[in-house]
C-alpha cells in the first residue's frame, strides 16, 4: 500500500515547489522551468492517486507503479532539501547574523541568492525524465481522475482520549470467563505442595482479548483486596529473566535500584516477597524455555501460599511443561450476539441495533467477517462511528475487496479496512510506527517530534499567533489523538503517560510500510535486510542490545538514501543497564549517510561525538539522551536544519561549542538533568525562540540566575522545578517571566524552608499569582514552603481541566486550603505541613459537585487542624491522615468508595468519626492512636464489617483486641 504515504508526500512536494517557483528563482536559466515542469507532472499524478489506491489491491502492476512513484517522490524531496540547505549555508556564510532570522522563516523561499550548480541541473533533468515515464504509464493504466488534492472531511478529529482504566461495563461477553478465572485467583491452596504459587493461564489467538481480560482481573476490587503485592510485566518474544525480575522488584519494592547480577537482584526480591500473597501477570509470553522459567521463579518460593501467576500467551507449549493437567480450553471468539452488541456500542453508542434496523444486516455480515475478534470488531466499530445512518458506507465496508484480497501475514482484513479509511496523512504517520518493535513504549510528544523531523506535518502557515513549529505540533496532537481514538494506539499497561501498539496493529503497520521502512529486531538483522533494496531504504530502526557491533549495519554502507537511524527498545527503558555502540558506527557509517533527518543514539555509553556529525546537513532530529558525552563537537554548528536536540540525562555534558549560535532553526531543546548546561545557555541568549525542556531552575544560585530571564522563553515546556523563590524581591520580575505562556505538564514551585522575618507574605502571594502556568497542559502541581497566608485564585481554578495531581506542603503560614474540589480531573491530593490551618470547611470543596475524580487523599503534619466538615468524596479510595493529633471533630456525609484508611498519630475520635461514614473499608491501618481503649475499640469494631485486614501498632491502651471473624490482623502491638 504505497499510495497512503505517497499522497501525503506529494502534497508536501507540490507545496514546496509552489514556494520555489513563486520566487525570483525562475530568472535563473533553465532552473525555474525545470521546477515548474516537475510541479505540473506531480499535479497530474495527484489527480489519479485515489483510483490507483483502489486498483493496487488486486493489480500488482499498479502496486509497482505506485512504489516507483514513491521512490521518485523521496528523490525529489531530497533534491529540494539539498537546494534549500545550500541556500541557507550560503546565506549564513555571507550575511551577518543579524539577518539570520530572515533565513529561518522559510527554507524554499530563500533560494534566490546563489547560482544553481551543474549537479543540480543534472538531478532535475533525471527527475523530470523519470516523471515523464510515470505519467505515460499513468495514461496506459486508464486511471479515473479524482481531486486527491482536496483534504478529506474527517469528522472524527476532535475525539477525546479514552480512560486508561478498563471499564468492566465496556467488556462484552466475557463475564463467564472472568468469573471462572476470578475463582481460580481467589482459591486458596487446597493442599500442601512444593510451590506456594499456582498458574492461571489465558491462552488465545491475537486480538481475542487476552490482555484486556487480564487487565480486568488485575483491577478487580476482590483481587486488589486479596493480594498484598502485585506486578505486571509485558514479556514479549524475548524472555529476559533479569529484566523481568527487575520490573517485578520495582513493582513490589517501589524503588529503582541497581543490581550487578541476577543473583543479587533475586535475593533482594525474596526479602520483599517473603510471607506475602503475590499476584504476577506475565503478559504476552512467547518463549517455551523451561530453563528460563525456572530461573525466573526461583524467588517465588518465599511468597505466601495462594500466590498466583497469570500468563497470557498465544500458544501453550510452556504451560504443558509447567502444569500436569493443563487446561486446553483457549479463550474463544465472541458469539455473534455479543459481537453484534460490541459493534453497536462502538459505532452507535447503544447496546443493539433496535433503533438502526437498516444497518443491522450489514452489521451482522461484518461480524461474521471479523470472526468474533474483539480487536477487529472495536476497530471497525470506531471506523463506522461517524457513519451512524449512512447505509451505503456500511454496505461499502461489508463488500470491500479487502476481505477477499490476499492476506498479508497475520494481518486481519478488518484492521486493514480501518487503516484504509484513514486520511492519507494519518496513513503515513501510522506506517512510520512500523519502526517500533512489538511492545515498544512510546511517548506522545516524542513521537510528534519525530513526525515533525521527517517532514510529515508540513502545512502552509495558517496562523499568525503560532510559529510554523507550533502549528505542526498542534497538528501532530490532533493526528495522534485520532489514531488513539481509533485503537491504532493504546495506553501502556500501568502507565498512562506512555503508549503502545497491539501486536496485530504492529503487524498491520509493518505490512503497509512496504519497502521504505526496515526494522532490525534483535538476532534478525540479516533475515530482515533485502540486499537489493539497500539503496532504496529510507527509514531504519534497531533494538538496543548490550553490544551493538558495526557488522550489524555493515550492509547499510550502500543505503545512501537513508533518512532515519533510530535506536529503540522493548518495554520500559532500563536506565541502569549499560549498552555499548561500536565507535566505527559513529566514525565510518553515519558520515556515509548524508541524507539522514533523524538520528537517535540514546542510551548508549558514548563518550564523544565525532566532528563528522557536521556533514549530516539534512539532520532535523538528534537524540543523544542518557549518553556519557562531555561536549558537543564544533562542527555541530553546520547542522543548519536541526530542529530537535535531546540531551536529557547527559550529566557529564558541561561544554557547548562556539558554533552553537549557528543552529538558527533549533526549536526543541531538552536539557533535563544538565542544569549547569542550562545556565550556560541562558547566558548565551540563544534560546529565545526554542522549546525548552529542563528539570530544575535555581533562583539566585552562583550563576546569578534571575526568574525574569525566562521572559522570552515562551516555549518552556515539560517538567520544571523552580527552587529559591523566596529570593524574588520584586513581583515585576515574576510577572516578566510570562508564566501564562509556559505550556508545562508538571510544575514545582519551591520557597525556602526557613520563615525568617524578612519573608514578605504579601510579596510571596503576588509572586505566586504571577507564576500561573498555561491551563491547557498542566497535569501535576507542587507548591512547597510558600510563605503567604492564603493562595491566589488560580490555585484550584477549574479551568485546569487536565490537572490530576496536587501537592501543597510546608506552607506553615497558610490559614486556609485553596478550593481544589472543583478541579475536574484531580485524582491525588497531598496536604502537608499547613500548621496555620485549624478548620477545613467548604472552602476546600468550592461550589457544585466536589472532588468528582479524587481517588487518593493524604493529610500530614497538620498540628493545628481541629475541625473537618464538608460534602461527599464520591470516588475516594485511599485516605491517609498522619500527625494530626488535634483533629477530633469530623462531619463528613459519606465516603462510599473508600477501601483503605490509614491513621497515624491521631485521636481516637477521628477514627470513630471516619469509620461511621466509610462502610466499604476493607483495609484499616492504625498507629499510635491516642485515647483508643477497649471501650472505644468496642464502638469502632461495629463499623468494620467489610474490613478484611487490620494493621495496628502502638495502641497501648487496648488490652483485649476484639475482632470480626474474617479479619486478618497484622502487627498488633497493643
Amino acid at each position: 500500500m504505497a499510495e497512503p504515504v505517497l499522497a501525503a508526500l506529494l502534497r508536501v512536494l507540490v507545496d514546496k515547489l509552489v514556494s520555489v517557483t513563486s520566487n525570483n528563482i525562475a530568472h535563473y536559466k533553465g532552473i525555474g522551468a525545470q521546477f515548474e515542469k516537475c510541479q505540473d507532472s506531480l499535479k497530474l499524478i495527484q489527480s489519479v492517486l485515489a483510483d490507483a489506491s483502489r486498483k493496487e489491491i488486486t493489480n500488482d502492476a499498479v502496486k509497482g507503479w505506485l512504489n516507483n512513484l514513491q521512490h521518485l517522490a523521496y528523490d525529489i524531496d531530497d533534491v529540494l532539501d539539498g537546494w534549500a540547505t545550500e541556500a541557507m549555508h550560503r546565506e549564513f556564510t555571507h550575511e551577518s547574523e543579524a539577518f539570520a532570522g530572515k533565513v529561518r522563516k522559510l527554507i524554499p523561499s530563500c533560494c534566490t541568492n546563489f547560482s544553481p550548480s551543474i549537479e543540480m541541473h543534472g538531478k532535475l533533468d533525471r527527475v523530470n525524465a523519470k516523471l515523464e515515464r510515470l505519467v505515460k504509464q499513468k495514461d496506459d493504466f486508464g486511471f479515473r481522475l479524482e481531486d486527491e488534492t482536496r483534504p478529506r472531511n474527517n469528522k472524527n478529529n476532535n475525539r477525546r482520549f479514552q480512560s486508561s482504566v478498563v471499564d468492566p461495563s465496556s467488556i462484552v461477553g466475557r463475564q463467564a470467563e472472568k468469573e471462572a478465572l476470578l475463582h481460580q485467583l481467589l482459591l486458596p491452596a487446597d493442599k500442601p505442595c512444593d510451590k506456594n504459587y499456582s498458574i492461571v493461564p489465558i491462552i488465545g489467538m491475537g486480538g481475542v482479548g487476552k490482555t484486556t481480560l487480564a487487565r480486568l482481573l488485575y483491577g478487580d476490587k476482590q483481587v486488589k483486596d486479596h493480594f498484598e503485592l502485585k506486578a505486571w510485566v509485558c514479556v514479549s518474544d524475548e524472555f529476559d529473566s533479569f529484566a523481568i525480575s527487575k520490573v517485578i522488584f520495582q513493582s513490589v519494592a517501589g524503588v529503582n535500584k541497581k543490581f550487578a547480577d541476577l543473583n543479587l537482584l533475586q535475593e533482594d526480591l525474596v526479602n520483599h516477597l517473603r510471607g506475602k500473597r503475590f499476584l504476577l501477570v506475565l503478559d504476552d509470553v512467547w518463549s517455551d524455555s523451561y530453563d528460563d522459567w525456572k530461573t525466573l521463579v526461583g524467588p517465588f518460593h518465599a511468597c505466601a501460599s495462594g500466590s498466583k501467576i497469570i500468563i497470557t500467551a498465544r500458544k501453550d507449549q510452556l504451560l504443558k511443561k509447567l502444569v500436569n493437567n493443563p487446561l486446553n480450553k483457549q479463550l474463544g471468539s465472541l458469539s455473534d450476539a455479543d459481537a453484534l452488541s460490541l459493534v453497536a456500542r462502538d459505532a452507535l453508542g447503544v447496546n443493539n441495533f433496535d433503533s438502526h434496523l437498516s444497518l443491522k444486516s450489514y452489521a451482522e455480515g461484518i461480524v461474521k467477517k471479523c470472526g468474533g475478534l474483539p480487536l477487529a470488531l472495536t476497530t471497525l466499530g470506531r471506523l463506522l462511528r461517524t457513519k451512524k445512518d449512512e447505509v451505503e458506507h456500511w454496505k461499502g465496508v461489508l463488500e470491500s475487496e479487502i476481505w477477499t484480497s490476499p492476506v498479508e501475514g497475520e494481518v486481519i482484513p478488518a484492521l486493514r479496512l480501518s487503516y484504509h479509511d484513514l486520511s492519507s496523512p494519518l496513513k503515513r504517520l501510522f506506517a512510520y510506527c512500523s519502526l517500533f518493535p512489538k511492545d515498544f513504549l512510546f511517548d506522545r510528544e516524542e513521537l510528534i517530534l519525530l513526525w515533525m523531523a521527517e517532514g510529515f506535518l508540513h502545512q502552509p502557515s495558517l496562523s499568525l499567533n503560532y510559529s510554523t513549529e507550533e502549528q505542526q505540533q498542534r497538528l501532530g496532537h490532533g493526528f495522534f489523538d485520532e489514531l488513539f481514538s481509533r485503537s491504532f494506539f493504546q495506553y501502556a499497561p500501568n502507565n498512562e503517560s506512555l503508549f503502545v501498539m497491539h501486536d496485530l496493529m504492529n503487524d498491520l503497520a509493518t505490512s503497509v510500510a512496504t519497502e521504505f521502512f526496515i526494522r532490525l529486531d534483535n538476532n534478525e538483522s540479516k533475515k530482515n535486510i533485502r540486499m537489493e533494496m539497500l539503496e532504496k531504504y529510507r527509514h531504519m530502526s534497531f533494538v538496543r542490545e548490550k553490544f551493538v557491533a558495526y557488522k550489524k549495519f555493515e550492509a547499510f554502507e550502500r543505503a545512501k538514501s537513508l533518512r532515519t537511524f533510530l535506536a529503540t527498545s522493548v518495554g520500559e527503558v532500563e536506565s541502569w543497564r549499560s549498552l555499548y555502540l561500536s565507535n566505527k558506527i559513529l566514525t565510518d557509517l553515519l558520515p556515509g549517510l548524508p541524507l539522514l533527518r533523524v538520528l537517535s543514539l540514546s542510551g548508549f555509553e558514548i563518550s564523544e561525538v565525532p566532528e563528522s556529525i557536521g556533514t549530516l546537513r539534512h539532520l532535523r532530529y538528534l537524540n543523544l539522551s542518557r549518553t556519557r558525552i562531555t561536549h558537543l563537537p564544533e562542527k555541530v554548528g553546520n547542522l543548519f536544519n536541526l530542529r530537535t536536540l535531546i540531551l536529557f540525562g547527559c550529566d557529564k555534558l558541561t561544554k557547548l561549542p562556539k558554533s552553537f549560535r549557528k543552529l538558527i532553526n533549533l526549536w526543541h531543546l531538552d536539557v533535563r538533568g544538565t542544569s549547569l548546561l542550562f545556565q550556560m545557555l541562558l547566558r548565551s541568549g540563544k534560546l529565545k525562540s526554542q522549546q525548552i525542556t529542563l528539570s530544575k531552575i535555581v533562583i539566585g544560585s552562583k550563576s546569578g540566575f534571575e526568574i525574569a530571564k525566562l521572559k522570552d522563553f515562551k516555549n518552556l515546556c515539560g517538567k520544571v522545578s523552580i527552587v529559591g523563590l523566596e529570593k524574588v524581591q520584586n513581583v515585576i520580575h515574576a510577572q516578566d517571566a510570562n508564566f501564562s505562556e509556559k505550556r508545562l505538564s508538571e510544575l514545582e514551585l519551591v520557597w525556602g524552608d526557613e520563615l525568617y522575618d524578612s519573608r514578605n507574605e504579601m510579596l510571596e502571594k503576588e509572586v505566586l499569582n504571577e507564576l500561573k502556568p498555561c491551563q491547557d497542559e498542566l497535569i501535576k502541581l507542587k507548591i512547597r514552603s510558600y510563605g503567604g497566608l492564603e493562595f491566589p485564585n488560580w490555585v484550584g481554578d477549574p479551568l485546569f481541566l487536565n490537572l490530576k495531581h496536587v501537592s501543597i506542603s510546608g506552607c506553615k503560614r497558610c490559614t486556609s486550603i485553596p478550593p481544589l474540589g472543583q478541579l475536574p480531573s484531580l485524582k491525588e491530593l497531598l496536604i502537608e505541613g499547613l500548621h496555620g490551618v485549624e478548620v477545613v470547611r467548604f472552602e476546600l470543596f468550592g461550589t457544585g459537585q466536589a472532588f468528582r475524580s479524587l481517588e487518593i487523599l493524604r493529610f500530614d503534619d497538620m498540628g493545628g487542624w481541629k475541625k473537618w466538615s464538608g460534602a461527599v468524596f464520591p470516588r475516594l479510595q485511599k485516605l491517609e491522615i498522619k500527625d494530626c493529633p488535634n483533629l477530633v471533630e469530623v462531619t463528613l456525609e459519606a465516603l462510599p468508595s473508600l477501601n483503605v484508611l490509614t491513621l497515624i498519630t491521631c485521636d481516637s475520635g477521628l477514627l470513630r468519626s471516619l469509620v461511621e461514614v466509610a462502610s466499604a473499608v476493607t483495609k484499616l491501618i492504625i498507629w499510635d492512636i491516642s485515647g483508643l481503649n477497649d471501650v472505644v475499640w468496642g464502638g469502632v469494631i461495629e463499623y468494620l464489617g467489610a474490613v478484611e485486614e487490620l494493621s495496628m501498632w502502638s495502641c497501648n491502651e487496648i488490652r483485649y483486641l476484639e475482632r470480626k471473624r474474617t479479619m486478618i490482623i497484622v502487627g498488633a502491638t497493643c
